[in-house]
């Protein structure tokens, strides 16, 4: 099969999106310039698509692009400009909600408060910002050539290394609604080092020498990201593996916005001035503004703007001055404080009743979440070579910067001189800063690197799973009140385990129980590197792992009982977006190559709400083709109703043999936020009816 001509990287950021792109005949990495709205009847091609949406008022009209005169809605420019204006009709920081673990993330919850316009879901955001991307390449590459167009291209989607299996399948749900299906996810941090590998050429060998120990700061819009990589000697060549990740910490440029915000209305109400609930939305959108013109200009100060509403949009109109001093003291020494090496985040009492937002990092101190993850991380060069520690730090080499907050020299240079201070007090010298980096477009740049890589051009990060997955099971004990089962993790998938690579697990044989509600459990640790496929402990004694929302199905019974336990032996395999499959084989099958695949998955009954985009549907026409039906309420099935009855899973899915016959009738409450699709394989079924029970699960996004 011909490769496509060109392979595609895509930053889907929290405030910026952005699209490169290599063509194979010259190897070359080019930025798109995106078309985009910059005003009413204003078009311009930029090489940053700001992520926001917006639903202008009724009455103003389309907003025309090139290919869609009556385009409804603006994505881009214009949709970040009006948010100051119309706050409830904007919709930002859609890729932060899209890593909220206590909501549905398919349900339509922005923008916040809004109730003017019909909300969407931040898969739907996404999509709408992957959307106008294929449209525009069409448009502007593609040229009506059909083989050209993007959805033909082999597309690398960023993510940050944070990100979990749910969230990474959710960003490959809405890639998919956009008809991008040649698609792979890469960690955020090591795009940026693939760019910044193009940019030096064969010169990056005279950087990093065996020994270093890179750290890539990666603080965007939403997230901070932490990730070293090892520079290791691999048969006489430099190689390059990636030995830590940090956790999912939520803290970037929106936490900066909102505490400019909070800045700016603390001066107001000292001045008599207080705003109302609409305004203080609107003030959020205009500290943005204002903080990155102080940014990105020599001026001393800015003017923040809040809008009045209606009659009173101009007279109405709310001003005060924010300076250059008193921004550096908010970002710098808020954000990134002067802290010795053993400072820790601080974690705050949250009330009981809370208003529904992002679950945003109880500590805004970048500086101590650094000092948090080198400790933690201290022994993840161990087995690789010689590698510098700072007492009880894991000790980096060289930092390289990504993210848009990073382009401040300001907080750059803190970052470092806090770095560095932990280090010479160590002994040991301070790290260098790799120079070079594009920070705006390295991570759109690198993901088309590494595409082309992986046809065989360049060096390639090695690093597999950035976490070790386990799933729980449930423990021998006699049944007494008031007290559960054990739950033992055992690992499916290692830390570093390669995508598109299969974990065979031990021979120990356990129990699938069929026919009736069940929960399973899944788990995963950032620091657990030394547990091997097959590794189990009593997740009692462990802190340090987190639990996955638990997640509830019915697995098919087909001619067995409903609540029997089914020997099995477990398998699995990791896939190139990220997604964990099991397979789950009986020891004695009922027929030829009877097996149960389970793959933690997102993709739930409800549809993505497509408005005008028949191109959409026609995509989603096609992957219903190739599915089979859904059961979950499918009027022929005559166990959708008993399944829907089940308020709660009873049982652990996967248990011990021994436990089964002890199992007590526990109930508990489901936790939404996961789904899995499961699915029964049978060879010699594939051509007769298989069942209302075969076709559980069979979801399409």
């Amino acid at each position: 099969m011909t490769e496509p001509r060109y392979v595609v990287g895509i930053d889907l950021g929290t405030t910026h999106t952005a699209l490169a792109y290599v063509d194979a005949e010259d190897g070359v990495a080019r930025v798109l310039d995106i078309p985009q709205a910059t005003g009413r009847g204003e078009l311009d091609a930029r090489a940053l698509l700001p992520s926001f949406y917006l639903v202008p008022p009724e009455g103003e009209g389309p907003l025309p692009l090139p290919w869609d005169p009556q385009r409804g809605f603006a994505v881009g420019a214009h949709a970040r400009t009006r948010g100051a204006e119309l706050p409830t009709r904007v919709v930002s920081s859609a890729k932060s909600w899209l890593c909220h673990p206590t909501i549905d993330r398919r349900a339509a919850v922005l923008p916040p408060g809004a109730a003017e316009i019909e909300k969407i879901s931040p898969v739907e955001a996404s999509f709408r910002y992957l959307e106008h991307l294929a449209e525009s390449w069409d448009h502007v590459i593609a040229r009506g050539e059909p083989s050209l167009a993007l959805a033909q291209q082999d597309v690398v989607l960023t993510v940050p290394a944070s990100f979990d299996a749910t969230a990474r399948e959710l960003t490959a749900e809405a890639a998919m609604a956009a008809g991008l299906e040649r698609l792979t996810l890469l960690e955020e941090p090591q795009a940026a080092l693939y760019s910044w590998l193009a940019s030096k050429g064969d010169a990056w060998r005279k950087e990093l020498t065996v020994g270093d120990l890179l750290l890539v700061v990666d603080v965007g819009g939403g997230t901070t990201d932490f990730s070293a990589i090892a520079v290791v000697d691999r048969g006489g060549e430099l190689g390059l593996v990636r030995v830590a990740v940090g956790d999912h910490i939520l803290l970037g440029g929106d936490n900066m916005d909102l505490a400019v915000a909070y800045a700016v209305r603390a001066k107001l109400a000292k001045e008599g001035r207080e705003l109302d609930a609409w305004q203080a939305a609107a003030l959020t959108h205009a500290a943005r503004r204002a903080k990155e013109e102080l940014l990105s200009s020599e001026r001393a100060a800015v003017t923040v703007v809040i809008p009045g509403r209606g009659a009173k949009l101009l007279g109405g109109a709310v001003r005060c001055e924010l300076s250059r001093e008193e921004l550096t003291a908010i970002l710098v020494d808020g954000f990134f404080p002067v802290v010795d090496a053993g400072a820790r985040p601080v974690a705050r009492t949250r009330a009981a009743l809370t208003q529904l937002g992002l679950p945003y990092a109880s500590d805004a101190a970048v500086t101590r979440h650094l000092a948090a993850f080198l400790a933690r991380q201290v022994d993840a060069t161990e087995g690789l070579g010689e590698f510098p520690r700072a007492g009880g730090l894991l000790a980096p080499t060289a930092i390289l910067f990504n993210g848009g907050v990073m382009a401040s020299p300001q907080l750059r240079e803190r970052l470092v001189s806090v770095l560095s201070g932990w280090l010479t007090q160590a002994g040991l010298p301070a790290p260098r800063v790799l120079s070079g980096a594009e920070l705006d477009l390295a991570v759109a740049r690198g993901a088309a690197t590494y595409g082309f890589v992986r046809r065989g051009a360049g060096v390639r990060i090695r690093g597999g799973t950035a976490r070790s997955y386990y799933v729980g099971i449930e423990g021998a004990a006699p049944a007494i009140p008031g007290l559960e089962p054990p739950i033992v993790a055992l690992c499916v998938a290692p830390f570093g385990m390669e995508e598109g690579t299969l974990a065979t697990l031990p021979d120990e044989e356990l129990g699938l129980v069929v026919g009736e509600a069940v929960r399973f459990r899944f788990f995963t640790s950032s620091s657990r590197r030394g547990d091997a496929a097959g590794a189990s402990f009593d997740v009692g004694a462990s802190v340090e792992l987190d639990e996955l929302p638990p997640i509830e199905l019915v697995l098919p019974a087909e001619g067995r009982r409903e609540g029997e336990v089914v020997p099995v032996r477990l398998s699995a395999r990791v896939t190139e977006v990220g997604t964990l499959k099991l397979e789950a084989v009986p020891t004695h099958p009922r027929v030829p190559d009877e097996r149960f695949e389970v793959e933690l998955n997102v993709r739930t009954s409800a549809e993505l709400r497509r408005r005008d985009r028949s191109r959409h549907d026609a995509h989603c026409r096609r992957v219903r083709a190739r599915r089979r039906p859904r059961a979950a309420r499918d009027p022929r099935d005559p166990a959708a109703d008993r399944r829907g009855a089940r308020r709660a899973a009873r049982v652990v899915a996967v248990v011990s043999l021994r436990a089964a016959r002890r199992r007590s009738d526990r109930s508990a409450r489901a936790r939404a936020g996961l789904t899995l699709r499961v699915r029964r394989v049978r060879a010699a079924a594939r051509g007769r009816d298989r069942g209302s029970s075969d076709h559980l699960g069979e979801e399409l996004a």
